[in-house]
């Protein structure tokens, strides 16, 4: 007998995804998490390529070792000095895939690379960051954050800084599970309006909230205060830039405003003296980054199995 899991061909974003479907690959990657010998045929006789235009250490490293696991063959494929479409169209690129592959994990800058890709092959695609989203990662903290608190539900998470990509995916998972979404950025730094939108529509619907402001005040009582880099990797760090955000670092003070239960989290890497001080980042008690780090891996190997796998027996 097997477990029926629901399929879909790709993962481009978190908002393609319904709440009961994000549900699912939590639930998924907590029980490959404990019980990962019984997943270890999953991918067995499938490979899975990865196409990376940007550099990586917890994204190649975790779908590396996450593939092996799951008896399936990982290769890496460098785009950084020649990005997808360049040599040839992106569709010729992905029905030559297709004909070798099973999946195609891609870490891009234009999110259309990654549709137009999924729209031309047959093979899964799966999005490893893009400028525009990243929901490997917001899988990650979501599931982060149930090992944290039980639950999603109720739980305030304050992103504090850019609302770049990580912050949309995050936004986009913590409201599809009940979650309290607070995004403090610099004026003219907010996540799309679409974003926020939609997000607000789903919080309604799944019994969470959203609210974006400009004062970092606004993280007060939050159970996770989240940041990332100032600058993504598409950016330039300007001086104008950096002294924008310079009221918006994450340090003791933030902290001690949060809830007693409060966590601190990173998609990693960071600066540290940045956008956080060193004495949160390492500390012991709160810091939750390399838990989230290593959650990559069980993530992205539920979304793996969603999309590729075999059925597990029962």
């Amino acid at each position: 007998m097997s477990q029926a899991r629901q399929r879909y061909k790709d993962l481009l974003t978190i908002g393609q995804l319904r709440p009961a479907e994000v549900e699912a690959l939590v639930a998924d990657a907590l029980a490959l998490k404990r019980e990962p010998r019984r997943w270890a045929g999953a991918l067995a006789g499938r490979s899975v390529i990865l196409l990376f235009e940007k550099p990586s250490l917890r994204t190649r490293v975790s779908f590396e070792v996450g593939v092996s696991r799951l008896g399936g063959h990982a290769m890496y494929y460098d785009h950084s000095k020649q990005r997808i479409g360049e040599r040839e169209s992106v569709k010729d690129y992905g029905r030559n895939l297709e004909r070798w592959v099973r999946v195609i994990v891609a870490r891009v800058f234009a999110q259309r690379v990654l549709e137009e890709l999924a729209g031309n092959t047959e093979a899964a695609v799966i999005n490893a960051l893009s400028n525009e989203h990243h929901p490997c990662q917001a899988l990650a903290d979501v599931l982060t954050l149930t090992e944290r608190f039980g639950t999603v539900r109720g739980v305030k998470v304050a992103f504090v800084g850019d609302g770049n990509n990580v912050c949309v995916s995050l936004a986009q998972a913590v409201t599809k599970l009940g979650g309290r979404m607070v995004i403090v950025t610099p004026p003219g730094h907010a996540p799309p309006a679409a974003v926020i939108e939609s997000c607000r529509r789903e919080a309604a619907e799944c019994g969470g909230s959203v609210e974006v402001g400009t004062d970092p005040a606004l993280a007060a009582g939050a159970d996770a205060v989240y940041t990332d880099e100032w600058v993504s990797m598409h950016q330039t760090g300007s001086a104008e830039r950096l002294a924008a955000f310079e009221p918006y670092r994450v340090d003791e003070r933030v902290m001690a405003r949060a809830s007693g239960r409060a966590v601190f989290m990173h998609c990693l890497p960071a600066v540290r003296g940045q956008e956080v001080t060193a004495g949160v980042i390492d500390d012991a008690a709160r810091s939750v980054v390399y838990d989230q780090a290593e959650n990559r891996m069980h993530a992205q190997m539920a979304v793996l199995v969603r999309v590729a796998g075999d059925e597990i027996a029962k």
